[in-house]
């Protein structure tokens, strides 16, 4: 214990105070060197082996919980394996978080894992708040001294901090942000989590355009450019700025529903007529926002862009035959359909709608340019525009490619990059024809320019590409037990991926109903219909 420091007995919690700050530990009584023999020093005592005993986790993380809520770090440290890192972080528990009290109050452990509870006073500026939340942490064996110790990450401190980041408490960077739907809904995190780290952008970005002011936090500061801050308190509120979004909070809460009954996935719905992002959804949310930041290949969803370039070129038209064999070759890769089936002399619209891959891929000779995939995608679709949608997002990419390569980026496999965002994005361009840059708040609010593409799809192409989206949406068409549920003028394509050798495809899945188009991917959820299907049917029903 720190020089001049006192002790007192308070409910059963022992609560240090020095220099004026305050400290709760519990069972400080044990200290180090306590009766499992996890002190600091090991003297002579004979180096244990094996997996961590119950007393051995329940001292090691007693003792360890003491000294951080102690306030002190370099002990705190020294009963981790990570000392060099663990010490900094738990001083700044006090000195960048502005903790002046702890009550750290372990629970009863699971194997090696030991849950807690912190019971913080935060002090900024004369004014103290509490703060509460639960955290855990996991006793191991030293591989040099057979210690029990804690097993060192930051996620001890807080479960949501990480390698680089930083607890701080203090005026806000930004003002606050009141974010509304087009209907004036507010958007909370706690009512759709997925938008918590779409908000925590927005607010960054806009909370001063819209007069919000900042209150008095507890924020994680990443450390990393592009990485939004999270907020973990609100001690004093600030002012919020009335933000208004495109999101509608009926397609909104749908999403965040559907996606949520599979596996990991995400979801997005736009506006075909505007490019305006009506929902975004994540599972697990309030992470990572893989629907506009992913980077997947989309497999047949992308034959959308493909059956457009081969309309534009004059190879094929909705009507008319286009065969597809069970197997088609370019240069040395041969590509087959699922389970090797073979459809005949058909027209290219049920080629399209039953998803059959050599239809597409035996026409790259006729194209006579490898990379023009590449270029349709992003003189039409607008993919690799640089979208400047108001938050952090990635806009797909075809890259140029030759050869097998090149072939397998016409069934959406191979080096082609997209996400949910993306897709959403070209099943939109396909219902009007024209590319509109999707976006969640107006241009007008900070003067940012949309991207555009170099051209529209001519009425007949764009008339055709419908009615083959048309087709994979009802009768035989692979996406039409999805789409069964959903009414008005409907299209819809679906796909599957796989990724580094998995086990099971990724599910994709994109269809438009009157003017909301929406796309979907479930990772490791089977062919498109199976999982994503469902989640773009229940967003179209909503929306």
């Amino acid at each position: 214990m720190r020089s001049g420091a006192r002790v007192a007995v308070i409910g059963g919690v022992f609560v240090v105070v020095a220099g004026g700050v305050a400290y709760g530990g519990y069972n400080l009584w044990q200290g180090i060197g306590g009766s499992s023999g996890v002190g600091i020093s090991a003297g002579a005592e004979e180096k244990r082996t094996g997996p961590v005993t119950r007393d051995e986790v329940t001292d090691a993380a007693q003792e360890f919980l003491a000294a951080w809520a102690a306030g002190e770090s370099d002990k705190a440290g020294q009963l981790t394996n990570n000392p060099v890192d663990a010490g900094p972080v738990v001083a700044d528990f006090g000195v960048s978080a502005k903790v002046t009290k702890a009550e750290i109050t372990p629970g009863t452990p699971v194997g090696p894992t030991v849950p807690f509870t912190v019971k913080a006073t935060v002090t900024h500026e004369g004014r103290s708040t509490p703060w509460t939340y639960a955290s855990e942490l996991t006793v191991v064996r030293g591989l040099s001294t057979g210690r029990p110790l804690v097993d060192w990450k930051p996620a001890v401190i807080h479960p949501k901090l990480t390698q680089g980041a930083t607890l701080r408490t203090g005026a806000a960077k930004s003002g606050e942000i009141m974010a509304v739907d087009r209907e004036g809904v507010e958007l909370t995190p706690r009512k759709y989590p997925s938008l918590g780290p779409i908000l925590a952008q927005l607010r960054e970005k806009y909370a001063a355009r819209t007069g919000g002011l900042p209150g008095v936090e507890t924020w994680i500061e990443s450390g990393t450019e592009g990485v939004p801050n999270i907020t973990l308190a609100t001690h004093v509120k600030g002012r919020p700025g009335r933000l208004e979004t495109t999101i509608d909070a009926q397609a909104q809460a749908a999403a965040e529903r559907s996606v949520k009954e599979f596996g990991e996935g995400s979801v997005v719905a736009v506006k075909p007529s505007t490019g305006e992002i009506r929902a975004v959804a994540n599972n697990p949310a309030g992470g990572f926002n893989a629907a506009f930041e992913g980077k997947q290949a989309p497999g047949s969803t992308l034959k959308i862009v493909t059956a457009a370039l081969l309309l534009e070129k004059g190879l094929v038209s909705a009507d008319e035959v286009a065969p597809c064999p069970a197997g088609a070759r370019y240069y040395t890769r041969t590509f087959h359909n699922l389970d090797h089936f073979a459809l005949g002399d058909v027209p290219f619209k049920q080629s399209f709608a039953e998803s059959c891959n050599t239809a597409f891929i035996k026409w790259i000779d006729e194209v006579g340019d490898d990379s023009a995939l590449g270029k349709e995608a992003q003189d039409v679709f607008g993919i690799g525009l640089d979208w400047k949608t108001g938050v952090t997002s990635f806009d797909g990419s075809v890259p140029a490619e030759t050869q097998g390569e090149a072939a397998a980026q016409y069934i959406g496999q191979g080096t082609v990059q997209m996400n949910a965002l993306n897709i959403a994005s070209i099943t939109a361009t396909a219902k009007t024809g024209t590319f509109q840059q999707p976006y969640l708040v107006p241009s007008e609010l900070d003067g940012r320019t949309f991207a555009k593409a170099a051209r529209s799809l001519s009425p007949s192409v764009s008339s055709q590409l419908r009615a083959m989206m048309r087709a994979a949406a009802t009768g035989e068409g692979t996406g039409a037990e999805a789409m069964a549920s959903v009414g008005g003028v409907k299209g819809a394509k679906t796909g599957s991926a796989e990724v580094d050798g998995q086990a099971t495809s990724n599910s994709w899945f994109t269809g438009y109903s009157d003017d909301l188009a929406a796309a979907a991917v479930v990772q490791s959820g089977g062919h498109g219909g199976d999982a994503a299907g469902k989640v773009v049917a229940s967003v179209l029903r909503a929306g």
